[in-house]
């Protein structure tokens, strides 16, 4: 199995591959000059939209949020223990 990044690097490499093509006329298609400039400028828009759609996805992941009450209630039981052991080796809390 490749690695993720691996992956990512591939399918970078082929649309960037293929958008040099078409940009620098490598391959013989002919393009309007509204066309054009969609090509040209499709890398920008492809980016804005991966910006687009991470702060979606972070905004979801922050609003959906769990509290872990169990977690948080075990913590709290480890520092009590922590502090009860650290005052009868002679720590002394403020």
């Amino acid at each position: 199995m490749i690695p993720k990044l691996f992956q990512w690097l591939i399918g970078l490499s082929v649309f960037m591959s293929i958008w040099v093509a078409l940009v620098f006329d490598y391959v013989a298609v002919e393009f309007s000059k509204s066309n054009r400039q969609i090509v040209v400028l499709f890398p920008f828009y492809l980016l804005v939209v991966f910006a687009g759609y991470s702060l979606i996805v972070i905004g979801y992941r922050v609003a959906t949020f769990n509290d872990c009450q169990e977690a948080s209630e075990e913590l709290k039981k480890q520092i009590q223990e922590a502090k009860q052991e650290l005052t009868s080796r002679g720590f002394k809390f403020e």
